[in-house]
């Protein structure tokens, strides 16, 4: 008897294997990048010394990263929620938007003591996400239109939107292309991070928890898996559709009323920073987990602070992006790899 190897595919990874091979991803990633720099005559481990020490040898570094995982964390659960039922909702962009549009409207024009306008703001601002997906969601729902499509082309939309009243209906006068200053403001935490943080963190444990422990999902999670068993089972998936889909881009535009409302202060345009886009890989290198979004929005974060510490070293905008996608992509193909197994056949 003899035997051969072959290798199989397993549908889930052991979470010491996936760990295990996102960090030798990443230290890849790492090493591929210092060649690249060695030969264009920098200094790699000078530059590794100084990305390190300035994300977290001081509290300015720790607090950058704080107030870039805010946006990261909420942008990449809107994705991760969605796709619990299949959905790609790539609109997490313009309902970014969305959401700091209606947040800003209500700021900047109703009166009234910040106790009471930053609780409107908030529900503006997951509102405005929400009606933002609503047409890709019953397009979805009752005439199997492709989420993709429409929920992309609606990122220029609200893009625009907020490009044109930042630039003239609302702009103050005082301001360079932006709104005037919002009456209202989310408290500081720590440093410039505000208490937009742990809400963040919190949305995530919460919606990872529901998803988790609770009956609707459950049925959500079926829905998403295996259609025709939730079908069969008499379970309303078209309505876990609409409620996961519009719970999905309220997320996203809560994410732009914590920007407005806790670090950018007023209405502009480029206010996202592609958080919406960012969101996406957030969500894969999760795995669509509502509690691995928030590690794997620490890791985007981490790189992506070092990228701005690296250009203020003298290195170009494409170098840093080249460094940022390559870490990424040998990160995804580290995960797809933890799932693989040699498997032994028996001739």
């Amino acid at each position: 008897m003899t035997a051969s190897f072959r290798l199989q595919r397993l549908p889930s990874a052991s979470p010491a294997i996936a760990f295990a091979a996102r960090i030798a991803a990443i230290m890849l990633g790492l090493f591929f990048a210092g060649l690249v720099l060695a030969v264009t005559g920098a200094k790699p481990l000078e530059l590794a010394s100084e990305v390190i020490g300035s994300s977290f040898g001081s509290s300015f570094g720790l607090q950058d990263l704080g107030v870039l995982l805010i946006p990261l964390i909420l942008t990449g659960l809107s994705v991760a929620v969605g796709q619990q039922v299949g959905v790609w909702n790539i609109g997490a962009e313009g309902q970014f938007y969305a959401g700091a549009f209606a947040a800003a409207a209500v700021g900047l024009f109703v009166p009234g003591p910040s106790i009471v306008i930053l609780p409107l703001m908030f529900f503006a601002g997951f509102i405005g996400g929400a009606v933002w997906i609503l047409i890709p969601t019953l397009a979805r729902a009752y005439a199997d239109v492709n989420e993709l499509i429409t929920t992309l082309l609606l990122n220029f939309v609200a893009i625009l939107l907020v490009f044109y009243v930042s630039t003239s209906a609302w702009r103050d006068r005082t301001a360079n292309s932006a709104t005037a200053r919002l009456s209202a403001e989310i408290p500081e935490l720590w440093g410039s991070v505000h208490w937009g943080f742990p809400v963040a963190i919190l949305a995530a444990l919460v919606i990872a928890g529901i998803l988790a422990f609770s009956r609707w999902g459950y049925e959500v999670r079926l829905v998403g898996s295996n259609p025709s068993a939730a079908h069969y089972a008499g379970m309303p998936a078209r309505r876990h559709l609409i409620t996961i889909m519009l719970l999905s881009g309220a997320i996203a535009g809560l994410a732009g009323m914590l920007e407005i409302a806790g670090t950018v202060h007023r209405l502009q345009g480029g206010i996202s920073n592609n958080y919406g886009y960012l969101g996406i890989m957030v969500a894969v290198l999760a795995r669509n987990s509502a509690v691995g979004v928030i590690f794997s929005a620490a890791l985007m974060a981490f790189i992506l602070n070092s990228g701005i510490i690296l250009q203020t070293q003298g290195l170009s905008t494409s170098a840093v992006l080249a460094i940022t996608g390559l870490i990424l992509f040998l990160t995804a193909i580290g995960d797809e790899i933890a799932h693989y197994r040699f498997a032994r056949d028996k001739v």
